[in-house]
């Protein structure tokens, strides 16, 4: 390996162990210097890499956010509301499979879900899950049902850390049918996607875009910019995502 290489290597090794550590020991627990020591540097070359342990929790945090957000969005593409409802269940399990040790993590401090951007960013997506759970007709029935699937659907990763994730995830998802009373997944839908021609525009203009944003900086909550436009969330919190 060049000394490049091990260079460019070295922020991701940092990241693991600070994954790893966070997880075990609590974020508010794990100093720096033990992060340093965990990967074989001196505290001093961590913090040529990362400024503070803030910015490391970032950086972890980061792709759980990001995928989940483009997993709702991705669900929501499709037409069929049953379809919507399941790509949106199994893609927010599949996420928080794929990043175990990081949601371990922040329920391990709990803190960490109240800070923003995180707290931010997270409530949006839950919110945007249960809308999508729930389903077009969204009364009180469906939403509390949809609210009580969603918050099942990432403890099992945390309490079940050992199970496989397929199987975890084949038991996650019936435990969802059960309580939605539903049968098997459907196939992935090959329909339309909503946008001009199937409802609600796919996305905003540059000067709608900019206006979405004045209205979130001014305190505008992100469903009631989203019926101004008559878009989705996910549309909303796309434009807004660097302000979130």
């Amino acid at each position: 390996m060049s000394a490049t290489d091990s260079a460019e290597a070295t922020p991701q090794r940092i990241l693991a162990a600070a994954r790893t550590l966070f997880a075990t020991g609590g974020y508010r627990a794990t100093s720096m210097q033990a992060i340093a020591d965990r990967v074989g540097i001196t505290k001093a070359a961590l913090y040529y890499h990362f400024a503070s342990k803030d910015e490391i929790l970032h950086r972890l945090t980061l792709p759980l956010l990001d995928e989940l957000e483009g997993a709702l969005s991705e669900a929501e593409s499709h037409g069929d509301p049953e379809t919507v409802r399941w790509r949106a269940i199994e893609g927010y399990v599949d996420v928080h499979l794929r990043h175990r040790e990081t949601l371990t993590m922040l329920v391990k401090d709990m803190t960490l879900l109240v800070q923003a951007p995180v707290a931010d960013r997270f409530r949006a997506a839950i919110a945007l899950a249960n809308d999508l759970v729930a389903g077009p007709e969204r009364g009180l029935e469906h939403r509390v049902r949809a609210s009580q699937v969603v918050a099942g659907l990432a403890d099992p990763v945390v309490l079940f850390r050992d199970v496989p994730a397929d199987r975890l995830k084949q038991l996650i998802l019936d435990g969802a049918r059960a309580l939605l009373g539903s049968g098997a997944l459907p196939p992935p839908s090959r329909g339309r996607a909503r946008g001009r021609s199937g409802g609600r525009p796919a996305a905003l203009s540059e000067e709608q875009a900019a206006h979405a944003r004045r209205m979130y900086a001014s305190g505008h909550g992100v469903e009631e910019i989203a019926r101004r436009f008559d878009v989705s969330r996910a549309t909303i919190y796309r434009c807004l995502k660097n302000e979130i």
